[in-house]
């Protein structure tokens, strides 16, 4: 898994073996059991991490215990609360493990030494950003233009094996609607 990691950091990132060796020693390989929360709401987080295998979400929580799921995160991913751990502000959503999976968690403040001293891992950064901020812009849109019936259409074809992977009811959460009217729109799929 950390070989694989090397290798995107080596021919997609651009940087060298030796750096990306560096920055492989400045993590520590975690499996979180699913259920679990690399971060949870209200914590200041200190820490990022990259999905070597396995399935995290985002996911806002009500005081009434109604989940709306933000994003999903798979492998290759990186998983943090990125601006509240920029501000040391409590996060406003969770992330959680929905699969049994195994992370390179690397802390914050190391992180931000090896963007300073080298700043080839800028370019890391500002691709996690610059899909992040797109998919953020396409999620908007569809909450704000889209029906319900689309907005499944969409996450269906962004995520094809998905839904095999997670509940109804996430999925719902996903898409913005009760999982009763998930299986309303699965049903008129079918018909």
């Amino acid at each position: 898994m950390l070989a694989q990691l090397e290798t995107f950091l080596t021919e997609s990132v651009g940087v060298s073996r030796a750096d990306a060796q560096e920055f492989l020693s400045l993590g520590r390989t975690k499996r979180q059991q699913k259920g679990t929360y690399f971060i949870a709401e209200n914590e200041t987080p200190s820490k990022l991490a990259f999905v070597l295998e396995g399935l995290y979400r985002y996911v806002y929580l009500t005081p009434r215990g109604d989940e709306y799921t933000k994003s999903f995160m798979l492998e290759g991913s990186i998983i943090s609360s990125y601006s509240a751990m920029r501000r040391q502000q409590p996060s406003a959503y969770f992330v959680e493990a929905l699969e049994d999976s195994s992370i390179l968690e690397i802390r914050y403040q190391d992180w931000q030494q090896l963007l300073e001293r080298k700043p080839i891992w800028q370019k890391l950064l500002l691709s996690a950003l610059e899909k992040g901020f797109i998919k953020k812009e396409a999620r908007e849109r569809a909450f704000l233009l889209d029906s319900a019936e689309t907005r499944y259409e969409t996450f269906l074809a962004d995520y094809p094996d998905l839904e095999q992977r997670v509940s109804q009811r996430v999925v719902a959460s996903y898409i913005g609607i009760q999982p009763e009217s998930l299986s309303r729109i699965k049903k008129n799929r079918k018909a």
